[in-house]
């Protein structure tokens, strides 16, 4: 057996093993900080331990995650002089920077500019990089490694079977993190700057998602203090979605990161009502933000009265053409309707100082303050510019048919006024059963009123299927920062689902947003994605098909049933592999599934459970499998996807969705025909 000095391998392992013994003793540094002489108050401690206790958090040791996952050796150390015959330096690239008790760094973090070529060197240009070394790991054991020569002109590229193998690695639990193999194409994504909103196209098996993510981690390493204060936020379409991807940050040591729904950043009123979808669309339509806002500002009645200020032995008149022209430079101004109204007091107290100057007096701050909060000049802001509830606004435009057809005049017609209405009066706020298309609207109303808090960045996934109304309260969360906008235009499953990128980015407020194409498929077996890619020409001709990478084709069958019994066989077959079994149907479907499963003694889990060693079978219904990804899948029953939504076009988006859920092989199986856009060149029955 060689000597570790002789043997590559044992050195690598030593290497990680004194990773390992660093990273540990960096967090016991941490553990071991007093900082009881180091706070002035109880605040400030409260502080300092919260920003510890996270730190430490960081510093977690994940034993099933490899330290690092590659190394590099310049020819010359970065940024020195490349002087003939000077030495290079070796780097280690992983999740997280990890020194020594000197200072010295012993693994260097994938964000870290010194770590990009790991991504982006290639043979035509190497980067000044003369070895890139591929590691790879069974848990987190090292367990082989593979070296690429990039500045040996002897040596032909190849592709790399570890970045393979990881790819195809089966996948239990929640969402992995790709920080291992990410692609040159992904990384310009990753790492471009803060100031931009970039929108990711992306169709199945992309990585869209996982780059996404990759960028939030990257950003708050590049712009920490920054987006510290202004804080970040991952809008994902559902919980089980959240709760798929919940690990990918905290693995990449970032913990500070927000997780939402849309219904969530909309949360005002308690959504227990549903709309049919003409009303959804018409509710989601943009049009609706001017409708709201005439709404809004109808409230303000330009004064007819004067106002008169008793101070004292004096009185002080403030005539109503006076006001008038204070309420029309307030409304010209085009702030806020809640901001004005409370600047509205403060001019009138300023029309009145200046009388009092006028006759003598020396007014200070404190004299104006106190005739803005003067009785007579109250009821005079209250009638002039009273408040406006939000929720109780947009509930009159439901159920008043001449209040709506005022300020939706020119606007919407009259069929649209007629379908928005309520059929049944409501007679409170509280006793509305709202929908959450209202709910978007109660969030736009209020902001009419008083602006949103803007965050740093935000990440908005499956973005395709938000309606501009959706995309408008997304945008008032990052008004003053950017957002990474990512989705597939092929998989939009709503009535309302997006028509193209630059109207979305539009109604997000960021029109200038870059708009990124991602084609190659590191997920989606290439027998799976070429038979799902059939339905492109019918639900999004425009968009290029996936193309996959992936060097194995994958398991894929299609067949014909006659009950539910050969679809939980199927399920038996592929649980018979390693890694996660999805079981994807129609809504409507999934009761009988889940009878026949349990007949047959197999558990199953819900979409967002976390799969186990003992249950990896997990019953998913078609409207929730977007986003999710299983090393297999059986799809029960297209014709029945497909059917299950309002429109063909909306049916056939979902079934693409359905059918592109697979990492490693899929079985499709029918008892009624397939739908005709799969039929014509059905395969081989397996």
């Amino acid at each position: 057996m060689p000597a570790p000095d002789d043997d590559p391998l044992a050195r690598e392992r030593s290497h990680l093993a004194e990773s390992r013994s660093a990273l540990r003793a960096m967090r016991e540094d941490v553990e071991s900080l007093d900082i009881a002489d180091v706070t002035a108050n109880w605040v400030n401690a409260q502080i300092l331990a919260r920003q510890i206790d996270e730190r430490i958090k960081a510093l977690a040791d994940l034993s099933h995650t490899p330290l690092f996952f590659g190394r590099l050796d310049y020819l010359h150390a970065p940024g020195a002089e490349r002087a003939e015959g000077a030495e290079g330096e070796r780097f280690y690239i992983g999740r997280r920077h990890v020194h020594d008790s000197d200072g010295d760094p012993m693994v260097i973090d994938w964000r870290a500019p010194v770590s990009q070529p790991f991504y982006r060197a290639s043979k035509k240009d190497p980067m000044d990089v003369g070895l890139r070394r591929r590691f790879g790991y069974t848990g987190g054991d090292l367990t082989a490694y593979e070296d690429e020569h990039l500045s040996d002109p002897a040596e032909a590229a190849r592709t790399s079977r570890l970045l393979q193998r990881e790819i195809e690695r089966p996948r239990v639990g929640p969402m992995r993190d790709i920080v291992a193999t990410i692609q040159p194409e992904q990384d310009e994504i990753v790492r471009s700057g803060l100031g931009g909103t970039v929108c990711v196209q992306g169709g199945p098996g992309t990585g869209k998602t996982a780059v996404g993510l990759h960028r939030v981690a990257y950003l708050l390493y590049a712009h920490r203090e920054r987006l510290a204060r202004t804080g970040t936020l991952v809008i994902g379409p559902n919980r089980s979605f959240l709760h798929y991807i919940e690990q990918v940050l905290p693995a990449l040591g970032e913990l500070a990161v927000q997780q939402a729904t849309v219904d969530d950043l909309v949360g005002h009123v308690e959504v227990t009502g549903t709309d049919d979808a003409p009303a959804a669309v018409i509710k989601g339509d943009a049009r609706m933000a001017e409708v709201l806002r005439r709404a809004v500002y109808s409230h303000v009645t330009l004064p007819t009265e004067p106002v008169m200020v008793v101070r004292g032995s004096r009185r002080w008149r403030v005539p109503a053409h006076e006001l008038e022209t204070i309420v029309k430079e307030l409304l010209d101004r085009g702030i806020r309707y809640g901001a004005a109204r409370e600047a509205l007091p403060q001019r009138i107290a300023h029309a009145v100082l200046v009388q009092m100057e006028r006759s003598g007096e020396a007014p200070d701050d404190r004299v104006q303050d106190a005739v803005a909060r003067n009785t007579a000049v109250k009821a005079a802001v209250k009638q002039i510019w009273p408040p406006v509830d939000p929720a109780r606004l947009v509930l009159r435009l439901l159920t008043d048919a001449d209040f709506l057809a005022e300020h939706a005049d020119g606007i919407l017609t009259e069929e649209e006024r007629g379908t928005l209405l309520r059929a049944k009066p409501v007679r409170s706020v509280r006793s509305a059963n709202w929908s959450a298309a209202e709910a978007v609207l109660i969030d736009e109303t209020t902001d009419i009123v008083q602006r949103t808090h803007s965050l740093g960045h935000v990440v908005l996934d499956e973005a395709q299927d938000l309606s501009p109304m959706q995309y408008r309260a997304v945008g008032r969360r990052c008004t003053t920062g950017s957002a990474t906008v990512l989705g597939d235009l092929a998989q939009g499953t709503t009535p309302w689902a997006t028509r193209s990128w630059d109207e979305a980015l539009a109604h997000l407020g960021k029109a200038d947003g870059v708009i990124e194409e991602l084609t190659a498929g590191f997920r989606v077996p290439t027998d799976v994605i070429t038979y799902a890619s059939r339905l492109l020409p019918h639900i999004a001709p425009g968009l290029t098909p996936v193309a996959s990478v992936r060097e194995n084709p994958g398991f894929f069958a299609v067949r014909a049933v006659t009950g539910t019994a050969e679809v939980v066989a199927a399920c038996r077959e592929l649980l018979a592999n390693e890694g996660s079994t999805g079981l994807i149907a129609a809504d409507a479907r999934v009761p009988d599934l889940e009878r026949a499963l349990a007949e047959a003694g197999i558990g199953h889990l819900a979409p967002g459970e976390e799969t186990t060693a003992d249950t990896r079978l997990t019953l998913v219904p078609a409207s929730l499998a977007k986003g999710l990804e299983y090393d297999y899948v059986v799809l029960d029953e297209p014709r029945a996807v497909v059917d299950a939504e309002p429109d063909e076009r909306t049916g056939l988006r979902r079934l693409y969705v359905s059918l592109t859920r697979a990492v490693s092989g899929l079985i499709v199986t029918h008892s009624t025909p397939l739908p005709d856009q799969l039929a014509p060149e059905e395969p081989a029955v397996a």
